[in-house]
């Protein structure tokens, strides 16, 4: 479990990034910090890690706070990822994936062991081991990252705006890795984005964030859909525009949900529906 209490952060030219942030991340979940540039989301998000050090209040982990920790230490057991991959680009694949290991002190052969294992459960195919992050696609690198970060099999994964640099039809695959990945791998992820969209298919726990850390809404993303908080929360999410509005619709291969504009959102097993032309 990961608390903040009453964590502020100031930095040194004045701006004011986090004031008096207070949440429980629970474990084994996935948290996601969503908002618009500047809110302080991946502030929070480095405050885990101590990429960033808090002017005041305190980050814990199972009760400890990090602060007690030492920075090195605390960063090799805790997964990183983040935009663009972060990928050494004088390193082979299966060098960049067992950074961490060697530095851990594992002989080589056992981390480019551990690294093709890791290959493997991000569905990357072993042949790319051996190549640098200028020979990958960018979902290749992307996968190359979320491998690393997996290498120290870490209860905590961070993931900074990860697949916002790739294009929509990539995004979407690693998404749905991700989903798989949290499934089989059941690690604590804390998630940064800006897209509510991607907040939304991610989290169990969404954070709507405003200036300063100010947390506008906090909860599942189907309490937050079917209850949102305000006026700013409802803008956000697309509610008065009918974004969220959800309809059913028939297709050859059966009932799917469909939201305003005409985008699946689900499908639907066993449910009995109408047989209008858009179900009814």
């Amino acid at each position: 479990m990961i608390e903040f209490t009453s964590v502020s952060k100031v930095f040194p030219d004045g701006t004011l990034a986090v004031e008096d942030f207070n949440l429980v991340l629970p474990s084994r979940k996935t948290t996601v910090f969503v908002g618009s540039s500047g809110c302080g989301k991946t502030t929070l998000l480095r405050m885990i890690n101590r990429m960033v050090e808090p002017t005041g209040g305190d980050v814990e982990i199972d009760g400890e706070s990090v602060l007690s920790k030492n920075p090195v230490a605390l960063r090799r057991s805790i997964g990183y990822v983040m935009q663009n991959s972060g990928l050494m680009p004088h390193f082979s694949v299966i060098d960049n994936v067992s950074t961490v290991l060697r530095l851990d002190g594992m002989a080589k052969k056992q981390a480019h062991e551990r690294a093709r294992v890791l290959l493997d459960t991000v569905g990357l195919d072993r042949a790319l081991a051996d190549r640098y992050p200028s020979q990958l696609s960018g979902g290749q690198q992307q996968r190359v990252g979320v491998a690393r970060g997996l290498a120290a099999d870490p209860n905590i994964l961070l993931m900074d705006e990860p697949f916002g640099a790739v294009d929509p039809i990539v995004r979407a695959d690693l998404q749905q890795e991700l989903i798989r990945l949290q499934r089989d791998l059941d690690k604590t992820v804390v998630f940064v984005t800006h897209d509510i969209d991607e907040a939304f298919l991610l989290g169990d726990q969404v954070v709507i964030l405003d200036r300063g850390a100010r947390i506008v809404q906090v909860g599942s993303p189907s309490e937050i859909i079917e209850n949102p908080a305000n006026d700013f929360v409802s803008a956000f999410i697309g509610a008065e525009r009918g974004r969220r509005a959800l309809r059913i619709k028939q297709t050859p291969r059966g009932p799917v949900v469909v939201d305003s504009e005409g985008r699946t959102q689900g499908a639907l097993v066993g449910e009995s529906v109408g047989t209008g032309p858009d179900g009814g």
